[in-house]
C-alpha cells in the first residue's frame, strides 16, 4: 500500500437500488484519479456488484476492497434498525458475510428490509470480518446522539468483544446535523475505551453536481415527491466522491482516524477466483460416490420412461439397445466432464416442483436432448424418438457449465 493519505471505505453504487448513483467503473476511475491505491464496495445489504467491481478495479491496478452496509436488527424499536458496516479480511469473511445475508434475506423482514440479528451474528460468528460502528447509523452513534453515553460504552464494548481487535468507532462529516457533536463524542469514547477511531465519508454519487438526481432517485424509492418540503431529508451534497486531500482537509483533527483507513485497507486481503464454477455438495447416501448415485438414479429413472414407452415386455426388449447405449454415453461424459451434482440438484427440485402442485415445462433448448434428463425427470421428451442430440447440450470439447432451460408455473414458482 503506498502513502496516500486516505482510502473512501464506504460506498454505495447503482447496486444499492435505493440510494446510490455510483457506476462501478467511474468509482474505479476516480479513485484512479485520486492516487488511491484501494477502494471499498459496501452496497447496503448486498454485495451484487462485486465481480463487476473486482474486475473493473483490478483492470485498473486498483486492490479491490469488499464489504456490505448491513441493517442490524433494532430490538427496541423493529421500524428502526442500526447500521454495521461489514469489511472481508479474507475468504473465510467473504463466507461468513454471504450466509449472513443469506440468513438476512430468508428471514421475515420488515418493510422488505433484510436484517441481521444478533443471534445471527452468533450462530454465523464474524472471524474474518472487520466491522465499523456505522457512524449516527449504528446502535452506538444512536446512543452518543441521545446523551447515554453510558449504553453507548457497553454497546462499543459488546461489538468490540465480537469483533476482537476487529471492531473500529467510526466518524464522518457529510454535512449533516449534529455531526460535530457526534464526531466529539465518538472520539471521546474511543479514548475512553482505547478503541481505534477511524475517518469515513459516506458516497452516494460521484460528483457533488449529482445530488440532486440522487435526491430524485431516493424520492422514487421512497414514493415522496422532489418538491415534497415535508420528505426526510437524510442526504447532503457533501456526499460525493472526496479527494485524499479533501479528507485531509475535513479531518485534519484527527489524523490517526485517517491513517486507519490505510491500515484497514491493508488488513483487506480478499482473493476472488473467477472463471471456475462453484456446485452444492448434493447429497448421497453412505459410501455412494456422487458418479455412481447419478448412474443408479438414471438406469432407474429411464426404466420407468421405457415401461410407459413400451408397455409390452417382448417390445421394450427390443426397443432397448439404443436407450441404454445412449444412458451410457451420456454419463460417463458427465462424470468425465464433473457435472453429476448438477443434473441431481436441477433434478430434486424440478421433482419436488412437480410433486407439489408447480407445474413445470416439458423441456426446451439443447437439455432437451438428454436422455439422463429425461430419466430422472428433468425433460419429459424422448430425445430418441425425435433425433435429439445430447451433443448440442454437453461435450468435452467445449467445456462449459450446462444450462437448463425450465419453465415453472408463475403461480407457484417461488415456492421452488
Amino acid at each position: 500500500m503506498s502513502a496516500t493519505p486516505y482510502i473512501h471505505l464506504r460506498l454505495h453504487s447503482e447496486y444499492s437500488i435505493t440510494d446510490g448513483i455510483v457506476r462501478l467503473d467511474a468509482a474505479v476511475g476516480r479513485a484512479v484519479a485520486c492516487g488511491m491505491p484501494a477502494l471499498a464496495l459496501t452496497d447496503l445489504a448486498n454485495v451484487f456488484g462485486l465481480v463487476k467491481f473486482h474486475s473493473a478495479a483490478r483492470s485498473k491496478g486498483i486492490k479491490p476492497l469488499f464489504g456490505c452496509d448491513v441493517f442490524i436488527a433494532n430490538e427496541a424499536d423493529a421500524d428502526r434498525p442500526h447500521r454495521l458496516l461489514l469489511l472481508c479480511r479474507s475468504q473465510r469473511g467473504y463466507l461468513k458475510l454471504c450466509e449472513l445475508l443469506s440468513r438476512a434475506y430468508l428471514a421475515p423482514r420488515v418493510r422488505g428490509r433484510a436484517e441481521i440479528s444478533r443471534l445471527m451474528l452468533r450462530e454465523v460468528g464474524v472471524d474474518g470480518l472487520i466491522a465499523l460502528s456505522g457512524a449516527a447509523g449504528g446502535d452506538v452513534g444512536e446512543a452518543l446522539l441521545q446523551g447515554h453515553r453510558d449504553q453507548a460504552a457497553e454497546r462499543a464494548r459488546h461489538w468490540s468483544e465480537l469483533f476482537a481487535d476487529a471492531f473500529y468507532l467510526e466518524v464522518q462529516r457529510p454535512g449533516l446535523a449534529q455531526q460535530e457533536f457526534l464526531v466529539a463524542a465518538t472520539a471521546d469514547l474511543a479514548a475512553e475505551l482505547g478503541l481505534p477511531l477511524v475517518a469515513t465519508h459516506p458516497i452516494q454519487f460521484l460528483d457533488r453536481e449529482d445530488f440532486n438526481a440522487h435526491e430524485a432517485r431516493v424520492c422514487i424509492a421512497e414514493g415522496y415527491m422532489l418538491g415534497d418540503a415535508r420528505r426526510p431529508r437524510l442526504y447532503s451534497e457533501e456526499q460525493y466522491f472526496k479527494s485524499g486531500e479533501e479528507m485531509v482537509e475535513l479531518f485534519a483533527d484527527l489524523p490517526a482516524a485517517l491513517a486507519n483507513s490505510v491500515e484497514i485497507a491493508r488488513r483487506c486481503n480478499l482473493q476472488l477466483t473467477l472463471g471456475k464454477s462453484y456446485l452444492p455438495d448434493f447429497p448421497t447416501p453412505p459410501g455412494v460416490t456422487l458418479a455412481d448415485y447419478l448412474r443408479q438414479q438414471a438406469v432407474a429413472g429411464l426404466e420407468q420412461r421405457l415401461q410407459q414407452l413400451f408397455p409390452d415386455a417382448t417390445v421394450r426388449q427390443a426397443e432397448r439397445p439404443p436407450y441404454d447405449a445412449r444412458l451410457q454415453l451420456e454419463t460417463d461424459t458427465i462424470v468425465q466432464m464433473g457435472f453429476p451434482g448438477y443434473f441431481l440438484i436441477v433434478a430434486d427440485f424440478i421433482n419436488w416442483a412437480k410433486r407439489n402442485g408447480c407445474p413445470v415445462g416439458p423441456g426446451r433448448g439443447s437439455g432437451a436432448g438428454s436422455v439422463v434428463a429425461y430419466a430422472l425427470g428433468i425433460t419429459d421428451l424422448d430425445p430418441l424418438r425425435y433425433a435429439l442430440l445430447f451433443e448440442r447440450f454437453l461435450n468435452p470439447e467445449r467445456v462449459s457449465m450446462p444450462d437448463f432451460d425450465i419453465d415453472f408455473c408463475q403461480d407457484n414458482r417461488w415456492r421452488v
